[in-house]
């Protein structure tokens, strides 16, 4: 027969492994949190704002970024997070062409093959005016960028950190 101190150390000890499962089945079985963007002419409100641009095509877009994406970036909010599963909700609010949406780790390169191994990267394409597409990723602590290679948006930052 045990000794009742040891009784209660070897409870209090499963108790608190009890309680370190728990937390973590529960932080498992978290839904992801929902991040909303919305695209307009050549940029995303969420981060920048709305600057009434107009475009009927790509190279509209990448005439007025050239002419005004280096003011405007450094203007923009950084978007800040911490690590978890997200869903990116993309809405194509009054842009009349196809649009997609691009979330990549900072360092990111498409072509090299590597990085489609082992770095983050989620993206797609299909998000016709008025369309809201999601895009589920895992984020870990780093640095990432977002944007929409078809609206030509800028690069916008995000930061995943521990908070």
């Amino acid at each position: 027969m045990k000794p009742q101190h040891l009784l209660r150390k070897s409870s209090l000890v499963a108790l608190a492994a009890g309680a370190v499962s728990l937390a973590a089945l529960s932080q498992a079985n978290a839904e992801p949190q929902v991040i909303e963007l919305t695209q307009v002419p050549c940029q995303f409100l969420d981060v920048e704002k709305d600057h009434g641009y107009t475009s009927t095509k790509k190279a509209d877009c990448e005439a007025i970024n050239e002419t005004s994406g280096a003011d405007r970036l450094a203007k923009s909010k950084t978007m800040k997070l911490k690590p978890g599963e997200y869903i990116f909700r993309v809405k194509n609010e009054n842009v009349p062409y196809e649009l997609g949406f691009w979330l990549r780790e900072k360092d990111y390169n498409w072509a090299n093959p590597l990085h489609k191994l082992n770095k983050i990267s989620v993206s797609g394409g299909g998000l016709h005016e008025g369309q809201v597409k999601e895009y589920k990723v895992t984020l870990k602590e780093g640095e990432y960028l977002f944007s929409c290679p078809l609206n030509t948006t800028l690069d916008y930052n995000l930061i995943v950190e521990k908070g």
